[in-house]
């Protein structure tokens, strides 16, 4: 089936803003879904971590989901896309899932795709509810109807309490965390690239107190650049013509609070899309007692409520075509919340007050 949008469309070039003096970053509310993805998850290492953990263990985990052809069409990829692993990030970033319901001849429900949010606009009726949902994308329009005679989108959304019509996703509360992070990067690849630390300085001291000529100043530049630069020259040995001194530097205490500074904005970035620091590795978090605490919180803070949502919303869509949908997370077959379960069942078992059927209820069966 060829589904329209698929194609890629190339990617825009990210505005640039700033956050203080000279350090380049981005905002929310300046810059372009797009560009706001680039910055924050093509080129960050922690946040996309974090997403990409909370939709590979939404996608992963272990699903009840009836009857057997919505089943499969929720499992089934479409083209290369794993439809809950896709609509799970898109939720997380933006705050915005839409999944395009298609049909086939007898008008079946033959297909679910997940559509790139910032290609869909909603035109609202004269009442504010939202009448259509346009994709746009290379120039064309498509007009798909959430509602009669059969749905043809279906949007999940996130809470935002300054949208009507959009939900808000974890990428701008991390924006300032994300600028900071990506320009510590910056900031270490640049020492690495003039000898991986401010090393020292050469001191020109003439005994007549003439300055280098220019041709002279040049040659010395050129030099130390191609003997002395970079991680393969480290530690090699300076031979200093008459007139050159040699005078050594070392960081500053404010070069030394910015790798602090990078490991806390690191550690801001998880917080913003629900990850436990400790699972990603990163040092210096002493809130969860354990790594078995911390995948058990995950779990319950993060995975379960958004997988939640977006179970809902594709529910809600699918009913026109089965009254009985039924797409949920076993939890008795998640390991990390095996604990949990253990210690639901043994107390359900010891209420003699409950009738079997009431105690089935109480575990979720």
């Amino acid at each position: 089936m060829n589904l329209f949008g698929r194609k890629a469309a190339p990617p825009a070039r990210p505005e640039l803003t700033r956050f203080g003096t000279g350090t380049a970053g981005w905002s929310a509310g300046e810059q372009s879904y797009e560009a706001q993805v680039r910055e924050g998850y093509c080129r960050n290492p922690i946040a996309q971590r974090a997403v990409r953990l909370v939709a590979e263990a939404v996608s992963g985990a272990p699903l009840i989901a009836a009857p057997a052809p919505f089943a499969a069409l929720v499992r089934t990829r479409s083209g290369a896309q794993a439809l809950i692993e896709t609509a799970t990030a898109q939720l997380l970033l933006s705050g915005n899932a839409y999944v395009q319901l298609l049909t086939d001849a007898e008008g079946g429900l033959a297909e679910l795709f997940a559509l790139r949010p910032e290609r869909v606009s909603i035109e609202p009726d004269a009442q504010g509810w939202p009448a259509a949902h346009v994709y746009r994308c290379e120039g064309r329009a498509m007009r798909l109807s959430p509602t009669a005679p059969r749905p043809q989108i279906a949007h999940v959304k996130l809470f935002n309490p300054l949208d009507d019509h959009k939900g808000l996703g974890c990428l701008g509360a991390a924006a300032p965390a994300v600028a900071l992070h990506n320009a510590a990067s910056a900031w270490n690849r640049a020492l690495l690239a003039n000898g991986a630390r401010p090393s020292g300085a050469l001191v020109y001291e003439p005994g007549d107190g003439s300055p280098l000529a220019p041709d002279q100043f040049d040659r010395l530049r050129a030099e130390l650049d191609a003997s002395f630069a970079g991680a393969a020259n480290a530690g090699r040995p300076l031979l200093l013509e008459g007139g050159l001194k040699w005078q050594a530097l070392s960081l500053t205490p404010a070069d030394m609070d910015f790798v602090g500074l990078k490991a806390a904005a690191a550690r801001e970035i998880a917080t913003a899309f629900g990850v436990p620091p400790m699972l990603l590795g990163l040092p210096g978090d002493a809130t969860y007692a354990n790594y078995r605490e911390a995948s058990r919180a995950l779990w319950r803070q993060t995975i379960l409520p958004i997988a939640d949502t977006l179970f809902a919303g594709l529910i809600q869509a699918a009913r026109d075509w089965f009254p009985d949908a039924e797409l949920r997370i076993d939890l008795d077959r998640v390991p990390a919340l095996a604990e949990d379960r253990e210690r639901l069942w043994a107390q359900v078992s010891a209420a003699d007050f409950l009738t079997p059927e009431e105690k089935r209820a109480a575990v979720g069966l």
